[in-house]
């Protein structure tokens, strides 16, 4: 298990402010990733170093959007004004993981404008809902990962207000190694105006330090 990426909510409408000013921050493109078909979602992807990436994601009109866990995650997020909704991991094997929470990984993928579909299966993502500080997880059934263009920032630390941290989690210990030489910042959610998740992402650049929150 490592930590794949985090994801950034923006409105339909403000997708593509969000996107230039975040590029902006890191000095990097991002690539257009396409529309998720199966949760009502598209986004825009900036590849980093040690095989990770950031998401911009927004919600779509169309029916997935309000009928699946992520589509409903992602539009609960852009209402509330956007901003950070999570950080992703990924295994090899999601098996164990599907065990533990007593069900099976939902499917996903996304076309590229250039054609390219991407594939993976993803769990977690109902719990998120009550307790967004946790992360979910996935396992990638593609080679093609949005890494794969090349970066050259690297997330640093990870700042998240949580009053149980990491202790509702099954997969604490796993989480804490998948790291990778992330810090992770644990700060009381009274001082993020009461609200839990992650506050902001630290990362090294070519340019220096960058902090978006």
């Amino acid at each position: 298990m490592r930590l794949d990426h985090v994801s950034y909510v923006a409105s339909h409408d403000q997708l593509s402010d969000t996107v230039q000013r975040l590029g902006a921050r890191l000095g990097t493109t991002f690539v257009d990733g396409g529309i998720h078909p199966r949760y009502g979602t598209r986004n825009f992807t900036a590849p980093l170093k040690n095989g990770q990436y950031i998401e911009v994601v927004c919600p779509l009109d169309h029916p997935a959007t309000e009928s699946t866990p992520w589509g409903k995650a992602v539009s609960k997020k852009a209402n509330e004004g956007g901003g950070w909704l999570t950080w992703v991991f990924s295994t090899e094997d999601i098996s164990p993981i599907e065990a533990k929470f007593g069900r099976k990984a939902l499917e996903g993928h996304r076309l590229r404008p250039d054609g390219t579909d991407l594939k993976w299966k993803q769990i977690g993502v109902i719990e998120i809902s009550e307790k967004p500080e946790l992360p979910f997880f996935i396992q990638w059934l593609t080679s093609d990962h949005p890494s794969s263009e090349g970066g050259e920032s690297t997330i640093t630390k990870i700042e998240i207000a949580a009053k149980d941290q990491l202790d509702d989690s099954w997969f604490k210990d796993e989480i804490i190694a998948g790291l990778n030489g992330t810090q992770i910042s644990w700060v009381d959610p009274s001082t993020n105006d009461g609200i839990e998740g992650i506050v902001a992402v630290d990362l090294a650049t070519p340019s220096g330090s960058v902090r978006l929150d």
